[in-house]
């Protein structure tokens, strides 16, 4: 079934909210790294500059830089709105306001769109989406996925969970996922039985605490290594 662009908030993060998200090093960013449903982040086209190797994967690529930009200036003010209206459930520290925090998506979706043609010449954006990534295995050293899962646990179920970061388990050699709370700023249901099932499988998974934080209490992420 085709992809319907007006269900798709496209809100994207920087390379240097993806290092505070992940904790990544400068060792972690010089690997094979995949970002899973990274949208009109700029992380990709940032990285790539820093001679990073980097792909991103995300059903939005089917679009246009234009057709994005324009489901971004649609939704905007909306969302933008919804945070000033419940700015008590987010921590102001490295967006310093809901304005600031809007200036920061523009800022990123700019930087994304300026790569973004040239990226997907150069196969480093792909349309694609889990559960099934189109690699061969351990194609990667690190997978990323940023505000995907865990974050609509109420929509995406603990099967759909678990098939995600298997596929990406078969495809990278670590996966980090940020943030573990739900839309509605609670610690997603399905994390504890996932942690129980993939440590059952052999993986090593913990969950770690970042310097990032948006969203009250979401300042974690699980990393979960072969």
């Amino acid at each position: 079934m085709a992809m319907k662009l007006d269900a798709v908030v496209p809100f994207g993060r920087s390379l240097d909210e993806y290092t505070r998200m992940f904790d990544l090093t400068a060792a972690d960013l010089s690997q094979r790294i995949l970002g899973v449903g990274d949208g009109p982040a700029s992380f990709n086209a940032e990285a790539t500059q820093q001679c990073g190797t980097v792909i991103s994967v995300d059903p939005i690529y089917c679009f246009t830089g234009a057709e994005i930009l324009q489901r971004f200036d649609a939704v905007v003010d909306d969302i933008i709105g919804q945070v000033k209206a419940t700015a008590e459930d987010y921590v102001w520290q490295y967006h310093k306001s809901p304005e600031d925090l809007r200036h920061n998506r523009e800022q990123v979706i700019r930087k994304f769109l300026a790569d973004y043609d040239e990226g997907k010449r150069g196969d480093r954006y792909r349309t694609g989406e889990l559960p099934t990534l189109n690699f061969p295995d351990r194609s990667f050293d690190l997978g990323l996925c940023s505000h995907l899962l865990f974050l609509y646990s109420e929509h995406l179920d603990y099967a759909f969970h678990r098939s995600a970061i298997l596929e990406m388990l078969r495809v990278s050699q670590e996966v980090r996922i940020f943030p573990l709370l739900t839309l509605m700023l609670e610690r997603s249901p399905h994390l504890d039985p996932l942690l129980v099932e993939l440590r059952q499988l052999g993986y090593r998974a913990d969950v770690v605490r970042v310097t990032y934080e948006l969203q009250k209490g979401g300042n974690e992420m699980l990393v979960v290594r072969q």
